[in-house]
């Protein structure tokens, strides 16, 4: 959708830059292709997304994480997450390093060393969340909340309209006269 609407615009003279959206189009995937087309995207993350494990800290120069006790927890393998279909990366401890820890009990509980699991597109995950959370970011949210969103929620709540599929103002215009 991306590719064809950047085409139909640039044949009209006309380019895009941003793209705004709400958090039903959050998802890596997303992040990834919408940076590879150089656009800047202002898409808030879904619940899902937590970021860095609570106490410990990301090296990105040597890609392994640290854990509360200076441990290091290195990367081991990227790996598809047959739950969520999602691309995966996953950082472990040896056992032998959990295995005197001070803090083991509330750290790992009963399993035998330190697992951290995080989305393979983590960067774009954290690109995205300064410029959504910016001041230009709630800029952009207060434009997606005052231009876009109400035309959806007039189509649907005062003209009955459940799905549109057509295409441009014109299709729009004809579909709402249908519809009444």
């Amino acid at each position: 959708m991306v590719k064809r609407t950047k085409q139909r615009l640039w044949k009209e003279g006309l380019q895009v830059e941003n793209i705004l959206a709400d958090k039903g189009y959050s998802s890596e995937e997303n992040y990834a292709f919408l940076e590879k087309q150089n656009l800047t995207i202002y898409i808030p993350p879904h619940g899902t997304y937590k970021g860095c494990p609570d106490g410990s800290t990301y090296n990105e120069r040597e890609d392994h994480f640290t854990c509360p006790q200076a441990k290091v927890i290195p990367f081991r393998k990227v790996f598809l997450d047959y739950r969520t279909k999602t691309k995966k990366k996953e950082y472990r401890a040896s056992s032998k390093l959990c295995k005197d820890c001070p803090i083991k009990a509330t750290c790992i509980r009963k399993v035998k060393e330190k697992r951290i699991t995080v989305t393979y597109y983590r960067e774009e995950y954290e690109r995205n969340d300064k410029r959504v959370y910016s001041h230009l970011g709630k800029q952009m949210k207060k434009i997606r909340q005052s231009r876009v969103e109400p035309v959806f929620g007039t189509l649907t709540q005062y003209l009955g309209m459940q799905k549109i599929n057509v295409r441009g103002i014109s299709g729009t215009k004809s579909a709402c006269i249908w519809q009444q």
